[in-house]
């Protein structure tokens, strides 16, 4: 029996093996395109959300999943190949369940093609914990700071990116569903950059699951209220790390997300 909430949490973890297939890659072509089919991949995620609650069924962000510590590119793609494989019979049999299976056949055949050239088989630092950042000598204080912030924030862009999602698919007001969509954005972006970094220093991981009682949400007013407060705690982990790095291309980005967070805080509270 294929239950929505079976479904729904194989594309959830196919979507994170994507994601993570594209921060893990080094080629920027690769890297690329990866993360252009973990968008598709997350759509796909909607789409069957919108067409579960249309059909009074309700469905959940549990996920049953490990990453695995790969060590080189064909043995990331090969992996992804059977995730994509195997999630095919639990697509629904109708015209949503068809166009999700022909974007997983390109995706599949664009996987195959990289297979096809022993150049693209590198090999993966994203898990081989060094914590060093490119050719920077960065003090051990710095580095320790940054991975804690890494952690703790990539826990939080994605754990928005699907309180967002939830809070969206079940309004009616224009306004609020406009302001999910764009903190959702913004929290992919977040969180490829996050994701990226943790990459390059070698401590690639998947953010903890969400307990429920993280998205089902009972009272808006409260929830933005406290969602305020942590996009204000973000912003003095931003601003502490970009004092203590003495590295000025990082710093600079840890201030350019600290002042999207501000604007975040503007959209948020236009929920009120």
């Amino acid at each position: 029996m294929k239950t929505i909430n079976k479904i729904y949490q194989k594309k959830h973890e196919l979507w994170l093996s994507i994601l993570f297939a594209s921060f893990a890659i080094n080629d920027e072509a690769i890297k690329s395109r990866m993360y252009d089919f973990s968008q598709i991949a997350f759509r796909h995620m909607k789409w069957l959300g919108e067409q579960a609650l249309e059909q009074g069924q309700e469905y959940n962000y549990d996920r049953d999943m490990v990453l695995l510590k790969r060590n080189t590119v064909f043995e990331i793609i090969e992996a992804l190949q059977q995730d994509i494989k195997n999630i095919q019979q639990f697509y629904p049999d109708n015209i949503l369940g068809e166009r999700i299976k022909t974007d997983d056949a390109y995706l599949l055949e664009y996987l195959s093609q990289i297979l096809k050239d022993d150049t693209n088989n590198q090999a993966v630092t994203a898990f081989n914990m060094q914590r060093k950042w490119e050719d920077k000598n960065l003090a051990q204080d710095q580095i320790d700071a940054l991975t804690l912030f890494l952690f703790e924030e990539s826990y939080k862009e994605y754990e928005l990116i699907l309180v967002y999602a939830y809070m969206q698919s079940r309004t009616k007001d224009v306004l609020h569903f406009n302001v999910f969509q764009d903190l959702i954005d913004e929290s992919h972006f977040h969180l490829k950059s996050f994701g990226n970094m943790m990459a390059k220093l070698g401590i690639l991981a998947l953010p903890r699951e969400l307990h429920a009682m993280t998205y089902i949400v009972k009272d808006l007013h409260q929830f933005v209220k406290d969602g305020i407060a942590e996009e204000e705690a973000a912003k003095v982990m931003c601003k502490e790390l970009s004092d203590a790095i003495k590295d000025e291309e990082l710093a600079k980005f840890f201030d350019f997300i600290n002042y999207q967070e501000s604007y975040h805080i503007e959209l948020m509270k236009k929920l009120l």
